[in-house]
């Protein structure tokens, strides 16, 4: 009887707030848990939407109350400040509940209980939680409009449903089915799992679930998109990793993420950016690259009258290569016959990437340009793309970079990055697949040498078909895979390549007053040597959002995004204490050093820091040392010697940025459309021939032995 009375209690304090969430006042305050953080709707619930609350919470209460817990310096997914009523939140259309109470007592609010219940929601009762987002289909516009926020455009997917599965609490119904997941019968074996939610992991995911396969994606953390993701502190919205955002734009076949969005009916909002980057180098060298490049070119050429003829060619073979590329279908390179496809259609084009697929961007620069300084430039436009100068960075990756950020542009998605990443895991259910987070993988299962399934760390078992890893080669082959010696195809690649360094990152909030008028968005610093280019925290990566979305912070704010090379050796072994101390020490030496270049008083302005060192990126991010991805251990053959997504154990395929073709959001999303596609083709659900399959799959195995 106690239990029924609870619940009764329970369901009169969610009518009670369903008021205050809708209320026709801009003014009023936010709850103490808020279920998404975007604007809510200034109506009241269809009574059919009450009547889902009612029966959600009914199943969920019998599974019982669970808090997940948080690590002690984790993201969050809230603000820990307390709430602005006059002002609109960044209008994130995520569809998960948030999970950290804004305001902290020793009894939980009923409704904090109520937000940290196992979810097990159907499709309907999800509805009534979260507002859908923009379909894709102008039909179902009417409908959508309805419910969205005042004063913002819907993003993300059509017919909300809710994309989030917890491991340690009861799992969300995701389909219209009820979830079985463990492989217990016939029905619960999926076509791929997908250990990593990172933009590799998720594109290969949604691409697979968009040509009809069962994909199951397992996500160690709470929330999708691994260095992709975001966080929120004290009204901030930060995004985790790097702001600057290519496949974007509405043309060509190179807007990989654009794609990626569309092929499981997803959009996003985006804000175009006028340049790319602003560099800060030695001898006062000042570089604005412009979205337009013949603006580029101009402004280059104005600091290197000497070196037009130089600079018109070097940049001139990036298009070459770029254009060959953008002209393609672009998937796997391993599937043949595709790929013979291709060279029947473009011959020329192909001919052109097969040329310079073994080529590095420095030996090409250094042909038609003699000036050491113009040198030392193109060496840090390749470090921003691959952590390493123009000599080790194969001329295919730094061509799609360089060029691409003139030819779709850099563009910004409305409300953090972190959205992309949870666009694509909403569009995942929606194509009948699911997705788990707090999921550990621990091993891959293998059974008479075949990549079978994989173990989680509470000792469930998930099996498929195949198993796609978007951890490092490293952790693929050094934890999930338990082998007693290494595939030799792996002995090759880290004969090859070493793990990248990691960065110390810095994340600000700062008044706004500190930025003059007009700061560019993005900011590359290196003050007094081109030798510390490659030196741990030689050099300075600074991103500003809010120049480009101010909702990402509070009114009269702006975010600094920080990053600098750093290696996990400097930071291992230290105590809790000295570490936090070397982070403080660190961070703001480097803050100094912004304030000298660029912004005097910032240390003053600051009214939020946020410091992560190595072990913060491997600790939350799953990643070896924190590193973010493959280096070449010396001067490389190009992209010759850079795995693709097969591996030499059947069933077992890798994607991210320790695949081909390599670090970049832009790369790691190719990675992802190739490694589906080979996927789709072994499990037939696209055209292939075995036999040529054996013969190419030799022949590119052959060609890496080579480098």
């Amino acid at each position: 009887m106690f239990s029924w009375l609870v619940r009764l209690e329970l369901w009169l304090t969610i009518a009670r707030n369903t008021v205050d969430l809708h209320s026709s006042d801009p003014s009023h305050p936010w709850p103490a848990v808020s279920w998404r953080p975007c604007p809510v709707p200034p109506h009241p619930l269809p009574s059919a939407n009450r009547h889902s609350l009612l029966l959600a919470f009914f199943v969920s209460s019998r599974r019982g109350i669970h808090t997940p817990p948080s690590p002690p310096d984790s993201p969050t997914l809230e603000s820990s400040a307390q709430p602005r009523p006059a002002r609109r939140l960044p209008p994130l259309q995520y569809k998960y509940p948030e999970l950290t109470p804004q305001k902290t007592t020793s009894q939980p609010h009923l409704l904090q209980r109520l937000a940290s219940m196992p979810l097990l929601l159907s499709p309907l009762a999800a509805r009534s939680l979260h507002a859908p987002l923009l379909p894709a289909s102008a039909s179902a516009a009417p409908q959508t409009s309805r419910l969205r926020a005042l004063g913002s455009e819907p993003r993300g997917c059509s017919r909300g449903r809710l994309a989030v599965v917890s491991e340690k609490q009861a799992a969300a119904v995701v389909t219209e089915k009820s979830l079985v997941g463990e492989g217990s019968d016939e029905g619960g074996r999926y076509d791929a799992i997908v250990v990593g939610s990172g933009i590799g992991g998720m594109v290969a995911a949604t691409q697979l679930a968009a040509k009809g396969a069962r994909v199951l994606v397992l996500e160690k953390y709470i929330i999708p998109g691994g260095s992709s993701g975001y966080y929120r502190r004290d009204g901030f919205t930060f995004d985790v990793g790097s702001s600057v955002m290519f496949g974007f734009s509405d043309k060509g076949n190179l807007n990989l993420i654009t794609r990626a969005l569309e092929a499981v009916g997803c959009k996003m909002e985006v804000i175009a950016d006028p340049s790319t980057v602003h560099f800060h180098l030695p001898g006062d060298l000042s570089v604005l690259v412009h979205r337009e490049y013949n603006d580029f070119i101009k402004e280059l050429v104005r600091k290197f009258p000497h070196e037009k003829e130089g600079i018109l060619k070097f940049y001139g073979i990036c298009w070459k290569i770029f254009n060959s590329l953008n002209s393609l279908e672009l998937k796997s390179l391993e599937e043949p016959l595709y790929l013979f496809g291709q060279f029947f259609k473009k011959p020329l084009e192909c001919l052109t990437l097969a040329y310079y697929l073994p080529q590095n961007a420095g030996d090409i620069a250094r042909k038609f340009i003699k000036d050491q300084q113009l040198l030392s430039f193109i060496d840090a436009e390749c470090f921003i793309v691959s952590t390493v100068n123009a000599l080790k960075t194969p001329m295919i990756n730094a061509s799609m970079v360089l060029c691409d950020r003139h030819y779709g542009g850099i563009n910004y998605p409305v409300g953090g990055v972190g959205g992309i990443a949870v666009a694509l895991a909403n569009g995942l259910v929606e194509k009948g697949s699911e997705i788990r987070y707090k999921a550990n993988v621990t091993n891959v299962i293998l059974e008479k040498g075949k990549a079978v399934g994989v173990k989680l760390s509470n000792g469930k078992e998930f099996f498929a078909k195949t198993v796609i890893s978007n951890a490092t080669r490293w952790d693929t082959f050094g934890k999930l895979v338990k082998v007693e010696e290494l595939p030799e195809e792996e002995k090759n690649f880290q004969k090859n390549y070493v793990k990248a360094p990691s960065f110390l990152s810095i994340h600000l909030g700062v008044k706004a007053s500190v930025l003059p008028a007009g700061t560019d968005c993005h900011h590359f610093v290196l003050e007094d040597d081109w030798s510390n280019l490659e030196k741990p925290y030689g050099s300075i990566f600074l991103s500003i959002p809010t120049v480009l979305d101010p909702s990402l912070a509070p009114e009269g704010h702006h975010i600094l995004h920080i990053f600098t090379t750093a290696g996990i050796e400097d930071w291992e072994g230290l105590p809790r204490k000295d570490c936090e101390q070397k982070k403080e020490l660190v961070a703001n030496e480097i803050i100094q050093r912004l304030e000298k270049k660029l912004f005097p008083g910032l240390q003053d302005s600051i009214v939020l820091k946020e410091v992560g060192s190595p072990k913060t990126h491997r600790r939350f991010l799953a990643r070896n040392d924190g590193t973010y991805g493959p280096m070449p251990r010396d001067k490389p053959k190009g992209l010759l010697a850079m795995p693709f997504n097969t591996t030499s154990i059947d069933g077992l395929y890798c994607v991210g940025d320790s695949c081909f073709p390599g670090q970049g959001v832009i790369a790691v999303a190719f990675s992802g459309v190739m490694c589906a596609h080979r996927v789709a083709a072994d499990i037939d659900l696209e055209q292939r021939s075995p036999i040529l399959d054996t013969g190419l799959l030799g022949v590119l195995r052959w060609f890496r032995t080579l480098a």
